[in-house]
């Protein structure tokens, strides 16, 4: 399969140069332009002379994770977990839509006082609204384990114009009451999130997402 051809290293035609200093990573034009409009642009476009795509936002294994969701379709949970906030990151930056769900339906379903102000940063490098204010509403829910906690020390003294947004959303919850689990649903209706889960993307749509892929590959074999 194109996974197998991608640990092989069997026709790869570019380099893509994790953030670490790392040595780059093969892979394949059309898999990545198959995958990312933003890849496909890159490969097109005449600066793309030593055929290495840069790209900062990922260090080698967070680079390595992302390949093989570029390859499979899917990804080990384990590696999701570990990564989701970078890959939801580059997912955005590189117009890979199927992963931006794909990490978003992971930090919806796996949401708790301990990653809730991981998901609210990795929201505001997105600009993301609608899950900016799902972590939002969480932390108000649960702000006693949330704001006494070491990590919100760590954000306040990272972030403060964030934390600032937190104390907002204090007051306004606090002012209003109408923030409630309604609400939660409505915002995750928004985004396109209804109670799907990982094992859901896992199960369906694998090969009609991966099926242009396996016959653009094989055509340029």
């Amino acid at each position: 399969g194109l996974f197998e051809a991608l640990k092989e290293e069997t026709h790869t035609d570019a380099l893509l140069k994790p953030s670490d200093g790392s040595p780059s990573i093969p892979a394949h034009r059309v898999v990545l332009a198959t995958r990312s409009e933003i890849f496909k642009d890159m490969l097109e476009t005449n600066c793309f002379k030593d055929d290495t795509i840069r790209v900062p936002e990922l260090n080698s294994e967070e680079l390595e994770s992302l390949l093989e969701f570029l390859y499979n379709g899917i990804l080990p949970l384990e590696k999701l977990e570990k990564h989701v906030h970078p890959l939801f990151i580059a997912s955005k930056k590189y117009e890979i839509p199927y992963l931006q769900e794909f990490c978003q339906c992971y930090m919806l379903n796996s949401l708790n006082a301990s990653n809730v102000l991981d998901v609210l940063e990795t929201s505001q490098a997105c600009s993301n609204t609608a899950l900016k204010e799902i972590a939002l509403d969480f932390i108000f829910n649960n702000a006693e384990a949330v704001v006494l906690s070491d990590k919100y020390e760590a954000l306040a003294a990272k972030n403060p114009q964030l934390c600032m947004q937190i104390t907002r959303e204090f007051f306004m919850n606090a002012k209003n009451e109408k923030f409630s689990r309604a609400r939660v649903m409505g915002f995750q209706k928004k985004i396109g999130f209804s109670e799907k889960s990982i094992s859901d993307f896992q199960a369906s749509n694998v090969e009609e997402e991966m099926g242009n892929n396996q016959g653009s590959f094989a055509s340029h074999m």
